[in-house]
């Protein structure tokens, strides 16, 4: 499995900021809450990710072996551009430099099991290569009314489907609450929840990840090493 992310463009340049972690938010589409029989949070659900589980989605998705289902959840990812804390309404967007798409891989069996006992889950959701993220479209920032939708087709059938005007909390909204919590960092990306349509991934799928009109990429699922 690479271990050598970096931030991308689309034609491959470099961007010029360190790879950090990944905030990532649960539950922030009803139709994903319900499709798993999850309860409405009052607060947004954060977790996260290490930069150790950041990789190319353009290079392969590599899926562990013998750690029962690995789930999709395709995601929009903000590129964190500058250092953030406390943030207002007013000056969320400022600190965005890039949009993409990112996938949180979920190991869900090994999920259901910790959820159960109480525990973190970052054994089923932090491990290395558990998110594939895509190459970044630059932007000035981020304006309230910006909204995206973005699709993963499955072996050429459609898997999930979504766009943010559904999101439960807005984009600058999950900003402002993150960085009342965690200080953003340059190069931290944040994944704004994942609409329904998530399911089993196997080795030897073909993905295709779209972003309105700005990316389409493909990808295949690999055995981790």
């Amino acid at each position: 499995m690479q271990v050598d992310y970096q931030h991308t463009t689309l034609d491959g340049t470099p961007i010029e900021l360190p790879v950090g972690k990944a905030i990532c938010v649960g539950r922030n589409y009803l139709d994903h809450i319900q499709e798993l029989n999850n309860a409405v949070p009052d607060k947004a659900m954060l977790f996260m990710k290490p930069a150790s589980a950041l990789c190319d989605v353009q290079k392969a998705v590599y899926i562990p072996q013998s750690l029962g289902e690995c789930h999709n959840e395709l995601e929009i990812a903000l590129l964190v551009g500058k250092r953030a804390s406390k943030l207002s309404l007013n000056d969320a967007g400022d600190v965005i430099a890039g949009i993409g798409l990112a996938l949180d891989l979920t190991l869900r069996d090994v999920q259901s099991e910790l959820k159960a006992q109480g525990q973190p889950w970052e054994r089923a959701k932090a491990f290395d290569g558990s998110c594939p993220v895509s190459p970044f479209v630059l932007t000035q920032g981020l304006k309230a009314d910006d909204h995206f939708e973005f699709s993963l087709n499955v072996n050429s059938v459609t898997r999930q489907s979504g766009d943010t005007r559904l999101m439960l909390r807005p984009m600058l909204d999950l900003l402002v609450e993150i960085s009342a919590v965690f200080t953003l960092l340059p190069g931290d990306i944040v994944l704004t929840g994942t609409p329904k349509g998530v399911g089993p991934l196997e080795v030897g799928d073909s993905l295709q990840l779209t972003l309105d009109d700005k990316i389409q990429l493909s990808s295949n699922v690999l055995l981790a090493e």
